[in-house]
Parts: C-alpha cells; sequence; structure tokens
C-alpha cells in the first residue's frame, strides 16, 4: 500500500528507525477485539500482516466499518492525545501480525526530542485526517437517504 498515512511515507528513516526500537511483536487471531470505543488508550500498532476493522458504535445497530486497514498502517491514534481514550474501536480480520508501541514511552520519546516528536505529530495528525473523511463517507453511505455521493 502507497499511502502518507504509513509508517514508512510518513516518517523518515532515521525516526522509522528510532521508533521501532520500542516495537515489540505480537500475533492477534481473526476475531480479536484490539480494543473499544471510550477505553484507555495506552498503546497503539503498525500492521505487519493481516487486516484491521476499525468500527463505530451506533446505538441500536451494530458497529459500523468504518475503514480497514492492512501492512504498514497505524492502528490507533487516540494514544497521542489527550485523554487517551479510543474514539473508535477494531477487531482483527484476518490473523494479524503487528508491531505494538507503549504510548508512554513514544511521547516520552517526542517530548525529549522536538523534530521526532514534530514527525510523528504530523504522521498521526494525517491518519486522523483521513480517518475523519473515510467515517464520513462510511455514515453517509449507510444513513443518507443518497449516500456519500462523489466526495473527493
Amino acid at each position: 500500500m502507497t499511502s502518507t498515512t504509513t509508517m514508512s511515507a510518513a516518517l523518515e528513516p532515521g525516526h522509522r528507525e528510532r521508533l521501532m526500537r520500542l516495537a515489540h511483536e505480537v500475533s492477534f487471531e481473526a476475531g480479536s477485539r484490539l480494543f473499544e470505543e471510550g477505553r484507555r488508550a495506552d498503546r497503539f500498532w503498525i500492521v505487519r500482516t493481516g487486516t484491521v476493522a476499525l468500527d463505530l458504535h451506533v446505538p441500536g445497530r451494530r458497529p459500523a466499518v468504518i475503514e480497514t486497514l492492512g501492512r504498514g498502517e497505524l492502528v490507533g491514534w487516540s494514544w497521542h492525545f489527550a485523554p487517551y481514550l479510543w474514539h473508535l474501536g477494531a477487531e482483527a480480520v484476518s490473523p494479524v501480525r503487528a508491531w505494538e508501541f507503549d504510548a508512554g514511552d513514544v511521547r516520552a520519546m517526542c517530548a525529549e526530542d522536538a523534530e521526532f516528536g514534530r514527525e510523528i505529530a504530523d504522521w498521526v495528525g494525517r491518519v486522523v485526517a483521513q480517518r475523519l473523511h473515510a467515517s464520513r463517507v462510511r455514515l453517509l453511505d449507510l444513513y443518507a437517504p443518497y449516500g456519500s455521493g462523489m466526495l473527493t
């Protein structure tokens, strides 16, 4: 996937290497919940293999899948913004292997090195903007009388 929101596209090599020093490998079985909307956001992941669906709680209905993430994608951005609570939920659609990061450790690295912190903040900000757009389009598709139309 070629996207400005993947870690490899968003971070310069030195910062990517520095971030990866904090990573540890984890696996999730298909159907496993990575996190729930409204709960504490204390970690995040980069997908290595598999697929993760982001979903939004809709009262009286099944959660609405907002976006599906794959290789190289950031899973979770709420860890970067106080009060550090998940804004969406996430579930492994297929078996997932990922790199997991402790949010507190990454925020501490950002505070110690302003250039690294700006690059992480820019990356996470682009992810938030892209997810907001995806959420809007998906909710219009699900609930608007004529769907999302042709948004660009």
